[in-house]
Formats: C-alpha cells, structure tokens, sequence
C-alpha cells in the first residue's frame, strides 16, 4: 500500500473514532441533512428551487450551505448576484482553503461555489480528496442542511452527488420531455445505484392538478417498471416573476415574499424540517464524501 493509501486510511480512522468518541461521551451528532436537488434535463427551474429553497430554511431559522456541484458551468452565485473572489478552483489547486473559498449569501446562507472549468471530482487526487474531506469535517457541525445543486442529465458527477445525499429531491416540469428525463434519471438511480426513495418538485404548473397529475404519470410508470417510491413534496407555481428575480439576480422569497410562488418555497421547507431525520447514516456529511470519494 502506497504512502498515500495510508495517509487517506489513516485520516478516515481518526474521523471514525471521533464519532465513535461522539457517541460514547453522549455527544451530540452531527445532524446536518445532505439533500441533492437534481434533474433529468436543465430548464427545469432546479437552480432557482435550490436558491429559494434554500432562503426559505433560512428563514426559519435553518443553518444552510449549498453546493454548487454544477462543475461546468458555475451559476448559484449568479442567482444571488455574488462575485467570489474564490471557488472550489482555488481550493483544489491549494490556494485557498474551504473557509476562503466559501461565501455568504442572502439569509446568512453560505455557499461553495463552483469554478466554469473546475476539476471533475473523478480526477482529483487522493491527496486533494482528503484535503477536502478533512476541512468538510472540521466545519459540518456549522449547517442543519446542505444543498447540493448538481449538474443537470445523468452524467457521472450527477450520479456521485445523488447516490451519497440522504434525500434526492427532483425538479421536473409539466413538460413530456422534462417528465420523461426525469424518469430516466430516477431509473438509473434505481437500477444501477439502488436507490429507492426519491422526491419530487413540480415547477412552472399552472395549478395543483397539473402538479398531481405529473406526479401521478411518473409514480404508475414507476410503479410498474421500478422498485421506487416517490414522494410529492409540492408544486411551484408558474409566474412571471420567477424570471423576473433571476434577471434581478434576487430571490424570490426578497423581492415578493406575499406571493404564491414564495408561498410554495415556505410550504416545500416546512415539510422537508418536519420530516424526521434518518437514523441511517446515509446523508451525514462525512458519509456523503467518504462515499462519493469511495467511487
């Protein structure tokens, strides 16, 4: 085994026996829940949700850090109209740390943003995945929730983030291609990753009926072709103001928070914190990177 090898081995021994420690003294766990916001196609709106999403924790009180896993082409700092001086760049080539790197956003959010071009997580070295695992660690008692927001399609980083989150949330439309996608993800998942829970957003519909009836296309397909379950989180409404807070480079919930689309947002945030927290271990933050580190 290589120096390298040990030196990883080594460092997620010490992580281990510190939750062990954790457990032992009756200490608090970490409690952070790592959700993957997720999407068979781009155009869905699954940035927007994310951001809006996101504000709507904070708001009631949640502690947030979002990830814009989105390697390729970099854009929740744009939806918040931030310009970080840094990115995840910085951090892999050594430059910076996480702490550098990391932002604030509207809300108290914080948020890693991704560089245009950034390393594929699949080409990182040992070296700059322990790094990243052990500065992850030192600060993930800091969140309640962490938001992932991934690249849109079925692309291999797209797979990583939603095989290690504890909660894969869909964003579909009521568009046939953008149901059909999202199907086709949930598929993959499904058979190749073994995942059998998923949850489903609905943006752009005209009402609730439309939002039920795209949830009930994809849960009898699923039903007879899969071994899933799909949980209808809530719909978003369509209105033209959603385009209107990406051109402002603004959230939503700031710039009409009286609105039902910002109404929508509270309502998807208040089921996701009363919805028990997993006694798995899946979606804790040191298992999310140790398990997309593993591939």
């Amino acid at each position: 085994m290589s120096q390298e090898h040990l030196d990883q081995a080594e460092t997620l021994r010490t992580l281990t026996d510190r939750l062990v420690s954790q457990e032992e003294t009756g200490g608090e766990p970490m409690v952070a829940r790592v959700i993957s916001v997720t999407s068979g196609k781009g155009g869905v709106g699954k940035t927007a949700v994310t951001s809006n999403l996101a504000v709507a924790l904070a708001r009631m009180g949640k502690k947030v850090l979002i990830i814009d896993a989105d390697l390729g082409l970099a854009n929740i700092d744009v939806v918040f109209g931030l310009t970080p001086q840094y990115n995840l760049n910085h951090f892999f080539g050594g430059e910076k740390t996480l702490e550098e790197v990391m932002v604030e956003g509207p809300e108290g959010i914080k948020i890693l943003p991704a560089g245009s071009g950034v390393q594929s997580i699949t080409h990182l070295t040992g070296e700059q995945k322990m790094r990243f695992l052990q500065e992850l660690d030192s600060i993930n008692d800091e969140f309640d929730f962490v938001l992932i927001d991934t690249e849109a399609g079925i692309s291999e980083n797209v797979t990583y983030f939603n095989v290690a989150a504890q909660d894969i949330l869909v964003v579909t439309t009521p568009e046939p291609t953008a149901i059909t996608d999202a199907y086709v993800l949930m598929k993959l998942l499904s058979l190749q990753y073994h995942e059998k829970q998923f949850n489903l957003i609905v943006n752009s519909v005209k009402d609730s009926d439309e939002a039920l009836d795209v949830y009930k296309k994809l849960t009898i397909v699923s039903d007879r072709y899969l071994d899933i379950s799909i949980d209808y989180l809530g719909c978003i409404p369509w209105d033209k103001k959603m385009r209107e807070s990406v051109r402002r480079q603004t959230s939503i919930l700031h710039l009409y928070p009286n609105i039902k689309v910002s109404s929508s947002f509270e309502s998807i945030a208040c089921s996701l914190t009363s919805t028990p927290q997993s006694s798995m271990p899946k979606g804790t933050i040191q298992f999310f990177w140790r398990k997309l580190f593993s591939f």
